[in-house]
């Protein structure tokens, strides 16, 4: 047998996953990652533990698996994307912790540069909005912010990289220092059309070229991991942001084809092929993960707080014990009861890119319960996801394609037959939930697996999907649309302040 190992590095958890040549998973680990909220709006993760975390499951997985690293031909990174590492190139040390990708400090810069007219430029080279979401922001404000990090970046002392690339000089104990350009799209500093650095995007936020990485495509050799870390040098060769490592997974590689995932955020992206389409509907345009030197792309929208409304659930209201019983506790009521929740923790994502939102309940009563109260934080996972396919279907008619046919769904919260059956339901349109859900780690895989030789190409991996179950919309169109109108009127409550 042929095995690859996917390294699954989000904002939760640190996460590893063997498959087999069949996109079969044959054994997985996972631990936690901390979250650090030094204030309001900001969020923070300890890069240390970020790698220890990985390794240790790296380690585990193998071990369940009984497998030894030898009998692994690839080894895969899909990563939590935009999150910001700057470290010392000498000691490996990081300068700060990561600045993750919800993190809003630096949104007053980014209103500094669309007040000043930079936002169709940016948008033109990079395909993104400006928005503190993304990379480039964060990395000038640990520029200006952290003592001493300036003049050393200047100096060519430091290293700036999203999550893969830290994970990448970890594996190969400092000697490569590479992304890929799924992920180096999501920076804000990089030239989709070209696929390279931009040294005007660079010039504008002021921040030295000798920080970046050098960029690849999505499948192709990285390098080798240590022979220390898992006993054997186990080539490195495919990388892609979550996202679009999840599109990969879930084969959608013909222009039209959607996927929404379902994680601490949700994220949806339309495969557009090597069209590189400009949303008018609030969506972005991103590189898709490339297996050559041929750019490709997506239109994505996503929503900033999608599970992690039920780790509020769980640590704000401590309305559950554990993340797996807010389907039991949502279903002890037959509908929310007209209680509506936003979760704008973090202001509120495509296509609203309201960053001054903030979570509100509403439609509140005297007899309103918790259990209403989580069925509305489940209900508004996919409320936030219908608004961006309708958004992308939109887009899609506008360039001349047709309207989404069916939507492929993966992540955690993808497996509440409730959550999909409503999203179903909400959009008019069935949603195709595959035998195997864990997509991202399965896109990771999949890029390892085809530039090391494992798969012949994209019709063998195609040929792999299966489908576990379909979700048929019950609601009548009238009855969606009205639910919809609800869910609008109370965006626009969390936005009137």
């Amino acid at each position: 047998m042929t095995y690859l190992l996917a390294l699954d590095q989000g904002t939760s958890s640190s996460r590893s996953i063997v498959f087999d040549a069949r996109g079969q998973v044959v054994a997985s680990a996972q631990q936690e990652l901390p979250q650090i909220y030094p204030q309001p709006g900001w969020v923070e993760h300890d890069p240390l533990l970020i790698w220890s975390t990985q390794l240790a499951t790296a380690r585990e997985a193998l071990a369940k698996a009984g497998l030894a690293a030898r009998e692994v031909r690839a080894l895969g990174i899909t990563n939590q994307r935009e999150t910001t590492v700057l470290w010392n190139r000498k000691t490996g040390q990081p300068v700060h912790h990561a600045i993750v990708w919800q993190d809003r400090r630096s949104e007053p810069l980014c209103a500094e540069l669309r007040a000043q007219g930079k936002a169709e430029f940016v948008r033109e080279r990079t395909g993104l909005l400006i928005d503190a979401y993304f990379s480039a922001t964060k990395l000038r404000w640990l520029l200006d912010n952290v003592p001493g990090v300036r003049a050393q970046a200047e100096a060519g002392e430091l290293a700036f990289g999203t999550v893969d690339s830290w994970l990448v000089w970890q594996l190969t104990g400092g000697r490569v220092h590479a992304t890929d350009v799924s992920n180096a799209a999501r920076t804000m500093l990089f030239d989709v059309h070209r696929n390279a650095w931009d040294d005007e995007l660079l010039a504008l936020l002021n921040i030295p070229a000798a920080l970046l990485p050098e960029v690849r495509p999505s499948s192709a050799l990285f390098g080798e991991a240590d022979t220390a870390l898992l006993g054997h040098a186990v080539p490195i060769a495919g990388i892609a942001g979550d996202q679009q490592a999840a599109l990969f997974g879930q084969a959608c590689f013909t222009p039209g084809l959607a996927k929404n995932t379902y994680g601490t955020g949700c994220f949806m992206l339309m495969n557009t092929g090597t069209s590189f389409l400009h949303s008018r509907n609030g969506l972005i345009t991103t590189s898709a993960a490339q297996t050559d030197a041929t750019p490709e792309y997506a239109l994505e929208g996503g929503v900033f707080v999608g599970g992690a409304v039920v780790q509020w659930l769980r640590d704000g209201l401590r309305a559950i014990q554990s993340s797996g019983e807010v389907q039991a506790l949502a279903q002890t009521v037959p509908d929310a009861g007209g209680v509506m929740v936003v979760p704008a923790f973090t202001g509120l994502g495509a296509p609203y890119w309201k960053p001054d939102a903030r979570g509100t309940i509403t439609g509140l009563s005297r007899g309103s319960t918790l259990a209403h109260i989580a069925r509305a934080s489940l209900e508004s996972i996919a409320y936030q996801s219908a608004a961006l396919l309708e958004a992308m279907s939109r887009d899609a008619v506008a360039a001349g394609a047709p309207p989404l046919a069916e939507l492929r769904v993966d992540g955690g919260a993808a497996v509440n037959d409730m959550l999909m059956q409503f999203q179903a339901d909400l959009l008019g349109i069935p949603v195709l939930r595959p035998a195997v859900t864990e997509t991202t780690a399965l896109g990771a895989a999949y890029l390892a697996g085809l530039a090391t030789g494992v798969f012949a190409g994209r019709d063998e991996l195609a040929s792999l999907w299966r489908v576990e179950r379909r979700f048929l919309p019950t609601l009548s169109r009238a009855q969606a649309a009205e639910r919809m109108q609800a869910w609008e009127h109370a965006v626009r409550q969390a936005t009137a302040a």
